[in-house]
């Protein structure tokens, strides 16, 4: 067993991750390697965070082969992404080597520790990073996992040397269910991920079984506004055996959002805590950025720490790669990278920097992230488009799925184009580098919008401004 892994881990020696590339798969591996493993594994494709696992000492192969498996790997780790005809995967079916869900290597790490577990439809990463970096600020050396990256590659996970253990939960697959959390934070509950939902009762009843896993004397916070986190904390609070902590706008909620003022891209927040007001400055812009902060803020309490230790180490995060990220400036105009996949979080990227643009127009390449997500929501995402000056949309990015036959970007264009939206269908990426560059003019912002590949056209367009 190797130094500094819990016996309960002893199978993971010398585990090998199939997708090691990935935000979650790559944070995993990272811990695992600083606690003493001998960590391997493959990617599609090179990449920083490939450099960065190597910095490690973990050995990464590119592409997909079964000879990359070393017989003597103690397990397999996989996510809900690796499909059963990955030649590795069945290499180690061949050679009887245990195979191990991401969740479930994620749930072994915070074995004996204090489990922060940070959950809903968008926001999590956020969240989670605004924890880690506040906790950390305060030193108290934190553990995390997050489904992003802070300020560099690799940077999305670490092992501390404290007993708190920061981490994203992701809701997609049901794997949030395999943790036990002292504290579990509720963003908001909503249909997504249609792959695996069929329904919103499906969605409740799936996050009632994660706030089930709270352990005794633990801590739910939630949403006081979201109508979905609302409708959720109705159904646990009946069952009546969880301490439940609200936060947001609304009266009823326990630590109550008093004011929120746009400072450019910064915010400054002030909230309600036991009859007292607390002020504190979010370097990130944008309402919904500041209620994450305030959930982060919730969660810091549960777990014992002063709020105002809390809220004056908040400021020291200021952002996470891909969400409003600026990535440079050319020709006097700005170049930010957005995330936003789903209408909720597009509107709330898009009104954000709608408050932070001082008049400016906003300029967006989007592109639609899965069939399934397009086909359920593809009408709202082009209303979410027309919140823009203008929009250049590219073809769906699939991900992990196959095609839906008729499912196309036309149903987002056709929807923005109803709600009286300026927009333009691109599906050569090089051609939309074009397009959106050649519209910008000296005061523009123009953002890359999507969870796909859409974040590397960002450079290529300041390329293309700079000319």
């Amino acid at each position: 067993m190797a130094p500094g892994l819990p016996q309960s881990m002893a199978d993971m020696d010398r585990p090998h991750f199939i997708g090691i590339g990935g935000a979650g798969m790559s944070g995993i591996a990272k811990i695992l390697a600083q606690r003493g493993a001998e960590v391997a594994g493959s990617d599609a494709r090179e990449s920083a965070t490939a450099e960065a696992l190597r910095a490690l000492g973990v050995t990464v192969h590119i592409g997909h082969d079964a000879a990359h498996l070393a017989s003597d790997a103690t397990c397999v780790v996989v996510s809900s992404a690796i499909r059963a005809d990955n030649p590795e995967l069945a290499r180690a079916g061949e050679l009887g080597i245990p195979v191990v869900h991401r969740s479930d290597a994620l749930a072994s790490l915070m074995d004996g520790l204090r489990p922060i577990a940070v959950a809903g439809t968008h926001g999590k990463t956020t969240t989670t990073s605004m924890l880690a970096v506040t906790l950390s600020t305060l030193g108290l050396d934190p553990s995390y996992a997050i489904g992003g990256d802070l300020d560099a590659p690799g940077t999305n996970a670490l092992h501390g040397k404290g007993d708190i253990f920061v981490a994203e939960a992701d809701e997609s697959d049901r794997s949030f269910h395999k943790y036990t959390p002292e504290v579990a934070i509720v963003l908001n509950v909503e249909l997504d991920h249609h792959a695996n939902y069929a329904s919103m009762e499906e969605i409740y009843e799936s996050f009632e079984i994660f706030a089930g896993k709270v352990v005794p004397g633990g801590t739910l916070v939630i949403s006081a506004d979201q109508p979905g986190a609302v409708e959720l904390t109705k159904r646990l609070r009946d069952l009546g055996q969880l301490k439940v902590v609200t936060y947001g706008e609304s009266d009823t909620a326990d630590l109550r959002i008093h004011k929120i003022t746009a400072r450019g891209l910064t915010s400054e927040v002030t909230v309600v805590l036991d009859g007292k007001f607390l002020t504190f400055q979010v370097s990130v812009p944008g309402r919904h950025y500041a209620n994450n902060a305030v959930a982060a803020l919730a969660a810091g309490i549960a777990l014992g720490i002063p709020s105002r230790n809390l809220a004056a180490a908040l400021k020291s995060y200021t952002g996470v790669k891909r969400r409003l990220q600026l990535k440079g400036e050319a020709a006097g105009v700005q170049v930010i990278d957005s995330y936003a996949h789903h209408p909720t979080e597009m509107t709330a990227d898009l009104e954000a920097m709608r408050s932070a643009a001082d008049g400016a127009r906003i300029l967006v390449l989007f592109q639609p992230h899965l069939f399934s997500r397009t086909q359920e929501l593809g009408t709202e995402m082009g209303q979410a488009l027309a919140l823009a000056d203008s929009s250049v949309v590219l073809d769906i990015y699939p991900a992990r799925e196959d095609p839906i036959p008729g499912i196309t970007s036309t149903l987002i264009i056709d929807a923005a184009r109803a709600a009286g939206a300026e927009v333009t269908a691109a599906s050569d990426k090089a051609a939309a580098v074009r397009l959106i560059a050649g519209m910008a003019k000296p005061g523009d912002l123009v953002l890359t919008m999507g969870a796909g590949d859409v974040t590397d056209l960002g450079p290529q367009i300041l390329a293309e401004l700079s000319k």
